[in-house]
């Protein structure tokens, strides 16, 4: 894929795994209630198969971009403007995960939400999210400092909202709902900031420090919300998220990409 549709390629990569994430839990849960659950993971086992012999055919050999050595991730992580792409997304994916691991808890107890419309509103998060993804490669042609502060104050003003107006079904609903159309842009904004911009020549290792720095905070922030959640109450795995997310924004605004970085 040329550089200059790299940010609409992940786009609709990104938007297929939106799809499937909407997708994907009422068709097992369909699946599970005729066949039983076991039925589930065979069919999952199945589509994964059928995943990877499409890509076996489909994708053409790659030459590498760089010589990759054990250590390359780490020559590439001491780059200044890395250090400062890879704060902003521990910030901001352990703002999101520490925050809405717990939505559902919150949906329960505040509004409170009837069950049966708990999942409408996590349908519309999930379709936001793609929405998120399209808007994220439209606004990286334009600007790639917008494109990695705009989601995560979203996702801040998101939280604040369900802290202060949570009691409102309503509200809370949209604020779920532009949480998952903020955190569908932020793979797209940041993968390209720290790939195509921070480390263009060693975009394969940049990639691998992308993900170790989303698995990282999905583990940990996590954690870290339940230890909240346990200790101090379902308000204050907003406060982290708000004020994680807010962090990453500063960053962004502060020490983000430029035109040339």
């Amino acid at each position: 894929v040329p550089s200059h549709l790299m940010p609409r390629a992940m786009s609709i990569i990104l938007t297929g795994v939106s799809v499937a994430s909407v997708c994907a839990a009422p068709i097992g849960a369909y699946v599970g209630d005729i066949w039983g659950w076991r039925a589930s993971f065979k069919v999952a086992a199945i589509v994964s198969a059928v995943a990877l012999l499409v890509q076996l055919v489909t994708i053409p050999p790659l030459p590498p971009i760089e010589v990759r050595r054990f250590r390359s991730p780490l020559d590439v992580a001491k780059n200044p403007t890395m250090k400062v792409a890879l704060l902003v997304v521990l910030l901001v994916a352990s703002g999101h995960f520490a925050g809405f691991a717990y939505i559902r808890d919150f949906l329960e107890r505040v509004p409170p939400l009837d069950k049966e419309l708990i999942p409408l509103v996590f349908l519309a998060s999930g379709m936001a999210g793609v929405f998120g993804n399209l808007a994220g490669a439209f606004l990286t042609k334009h600007s790639l400092k917008a494109v990695a502060a705009l989601p995560p104050l979203l996702i801040a003003v998101a939280a604040v909202s369900l802290l202060t107006m949570g009691a409102s079904a309503l509200i809370s609903a949209i604020a779920v709902t532009v949480w998952g159309f903020a955190f569908g842009a932020v793979p797209v904004g940041l993968q390209t900031w720290m790939v195509l911009r921070v480390a263009p020549e060693q975009a394969e290792s940049a990639g691998v420090l992308m993900v170790i720095a989303f698995q990282v905070p999905i583990a940990a922030g996590t954690a870290f919300g339940g230890l909240l959640v346990d200790h101090t109450g379902i308000a204050s795995v907003f406060v982290y998220s708000a004020v994680a997310t807010f962090l990453a924004v500063v960053t962004v605004l502060l020490l983000g990409p430029n035109r040339k970085t």
